[in-house]
């Protein structure tokens, strides 16, 4: 099921935005054998596996790959891969003999994605960091947060997931159709600070023209705009607003019962507190479920602001099928959708077990061979 039905990928066992990027390729139909560790790292990973939601999908075994056995191992199933993936600092994968160059001896046609955050080269490749550092660095975390607020982390969507992960499977899929096209393999070397810095990449072109502020909360995307902004609504729930356009603002102007002379012109910045004071005192009028009747799936560009508990159950969401629930651990499901290869419910996160995941990828004497490493 899924597009990428036929792809295979090895993916060492990592956290974060390497098991994000993978998990969408296995989402599309990828087959993805993880090499996980014989004790894995605990970092960031919830402690019952049925929960570790980012390595659903594929199946595992558990190596040390500090035994050269392991080693021999892993690079006769290269052989048979499209992909490998892996998420270790800069040269580790070098010293444990699985480095790009010689698993591309072993397969030239292999694409070998890395995935770090400062990236393979420049001063700050060896240096540890997380998610909140690699932002920091391209000026997406000065960006976030309210007038007067200090620097927000975005949870880690802009850095592991959406610079790294996301960026991870774009390289990879690009580097999978060349090598199809030319038969040659070769190095996917993503960052997250190189991702992150390219979803700013809008934000720049707006910073050069003048039109952004360095000042947090003083544009229109960042709170400082009234009509762009979430609200506290009387029973201490939000709503989120954001009608950009001049006649989606009018439209909700109407019917909130707001006379635009009263806020001044919609863009007028000096206007912006007073308009902003005027709409936060229209909102607390209402609880908002009350606001939804109201304004939702009207031009005024409007959302509850829901919990991720409250999220799976909106009516919208649950018509789309934009969540499923999976051995009782409700999730987001595979996000794009396609017309003739649609992708098959995910399968939960398993433990390790060789027996199970080496089908397709050695025969039977092969995968007996290898079981006084495997075990079992």
């Amino acid at each position: 099921m899924g597009p990428l039905k036929g792809l295979k990928i090895i993916e060492l066992a990592g956290i974060g935005p390497g098991p994000f990027g993978t998990m969408q390729l296995a989402d599309m139909g990828a087959t993805v054998l993880r090499i996980d560790r014989r004790e894995p790292a605990d970092l960031g990973v919830p402690k019952q596996l049925k929960y570790n939601l980012l390595i659903r999908n594929r199946q595992s075994i558990a190596l040390d790959l500090k035994d050269p056995e392991a080693i021999r191992f892993v690079l006769e199933l290269v052989a048979e891969a499209d992909v490998l993936i892996e998420g270790f600092r800069p040269g580790v994968t070098e010293r444990l003999g699985l480095g790009p160059d010689e698993c591309l001896k072993h397969n030239p046609k292999l694409v070998y994605g890395r995935m770090t955050g400062w990236g393979q080269t420049g001063p700050l490749a060896q240096a540890a960091g997380h998610d909140i550092n690699y932002i920091a660095l391209t000026g997406a975390l000065h960006a976030i947060g309210r007038e007067g607020q200090p620097p927000t982390p975005p949870l880690a969507l802009v850095g592991d997931m959406g610079g790294g992960g996301m960026f991870l499977a774009l390289g990879v899929l690009a580097a999978v159709l060349h090598a199809r096209e030319t038969g040659q393999g070769q190095v996917v070397d993503a960052s997250i600070v190189d991702g992150a810095a390219s979803l700013c990449t809008g934000f720049y072109g707006m910073t050069a023209s003048g039109q952004w502020r360095a000042e947090r909360g003083s544009n229109v995307l960042d709170s400082g705009a009234p009509y762009y902004d979430a609200y506290e609504c009387s029973d201490a729930k939000w709503i989120s607003i954001g009608p950009i356009e001049a006649r989606f603002f009018a439209d909700l102007l109407k019917r909130l019962g707001i006379d635009p002379a009263q806020i001044g012109a919609q863009n007028d910045r000096a206007a912006w507190p007073r308009a902003k004071e005027t709409l936060a005192s229209a909102f607390r009028t209402r609880t908002r479920d009350e606001w939804c009747a109201l304004l939702e799936g009207t031009d005024v560009c409007f959302a509850p602001v829901l919990t991720f508990a409250e999220a799976p159950q909106h009516p919208h969401l649950k018509a789309r099928g934009t969540f499923v629930d999976v051995g009782g651990v409700v999730q987001p499901a595979p996000a794009v959708r396609f017309s003739q290869t649609p992708s098959a419910e995910p399968s939960p996160p398993c433990a390790p077990d060789a027996g199970a995941a080496l089908r397709g990828w050695l025969s039977p004497e092969g995968i007996g061979k290898w079981k006084p490493l495997l075990g079992g």
